[in-house]
């Protein structure tokens, strides 16, 4: 699988992952959804990971992406520039989650101590990786340019939260679930770094959720083949290889329809992290 661009061929179907999933570790299930999609487009299908996820919005909107498993920012701003979504995750039966504001456990730190300390995001188009904590701050009065001495991007939620375990950087942003599932920010934590990693955290503050990642359709495709790609995302679940893209390559329940201009509410949050 290639880590670059998709190559500019017509004939094939280009798919793109984003890069806060980490390369290395998508590339066997990238492959597995390479041959997954071929049968069921009939058509020859290259998957690769974007370099960033503005790489990846500016693929999409020139067509040297065919489609794409985007974060929801990606399909907001693609969205409004007349990219259809096609679906969007179902996680635990919901079709929204939130990020949480982490720390190193025994940090005990707070929104009140954060003046002085050092921050780790995903990427500036990452919803819980940055948008939504940034945002979060900014409503409490907190101005992260002010408040953090030194803020960088890592380009991955696993690059981001070692920086965080490695002491290189004193807080980020992970994603996990709405509040009405009962489940806490070491749910995200462990989806990321594995099984018990949640208790190498501690919970700074949780923010507002936002609607889940979605796979949006370049413009240039043609209505039948983003109908195809659309009822076989849908029907993911009803195999052991489909059920197995969702939950190690998409970590997902299963896919639904995504509502048109779905995703219109992320533009207050992007513009509150400017």
């Amino acid at each position: 699988m290639s880590v670059n661009l998709p190559s500019s061929s017509r004939n094939g179907f280009r798919f793109v992952l984003p890069p806060s999933l980490g390369s290395e570790q998508v590339r066997e299930r990238a492959d597995k959804l390479a041959a997954f999609l071929h049968r069921a487009l009939g058509k020859p299908v290259e998957v690769s990971v974007a370099a960033s996820y503005e790489a990846l919005a500016k693929d999409l909107l020139s067509g040297r992406a065919d489609a794409a498993w985007a974060p929801p920012f990606v399909c907001a701003r693609t969205e409004a520039m007349g990219v259809r979504v096609l679906v969007r995750g179902v996680r635990l039966g919901m079709s929204s989650y939130r990020a949480a504001l982490v720390c190193r456990a025994g940090a005990r730190l707070t929104l009140e101590r954060l003046r002085g300390t050092t921050a780790a995001w995903v990427d500036r188009d990452a919803v819980a990786g940055y948008l939504l904590p940034v945002a979060y701050l900014k409503a409490q009065g907190v101005e992260p340019t002010r408040v953090f001495t030194a803020q960088h991007f890592t380009g991955s939620y696993r690059g981001a939260l070692e920086e965080v375990l490695a002491g290189r950087a004193d807080v980020s942003g992970v994603f996990c679930p709405p509040s009405s599932t009962g489940l806490s920010y070491t749910a995200g934590v462990e989806k990321v770094l594995g099984q018990r990693a949640g208790d190498k955290f501690e919970l700074i503050a949780y923010t507002e959720e936002a609607p889940n990642d979605g796979v949006p359709v370049a413009m240039s495709v043609s209505p039948e083949l983003a109908s195809s790609l659309e009822s076989t995302l849908l029907g993911l679940g009803d195999t052991p290889e489909g059920q197995d893209l969702l939950k190690n390559l998409f970590s997902a329940d299963r896919f639904e329809p995504a509502p048109r201009m779905g995703y219109r509410a992320l533009y207050r949050v992007a513009l509150a992290s400017l």
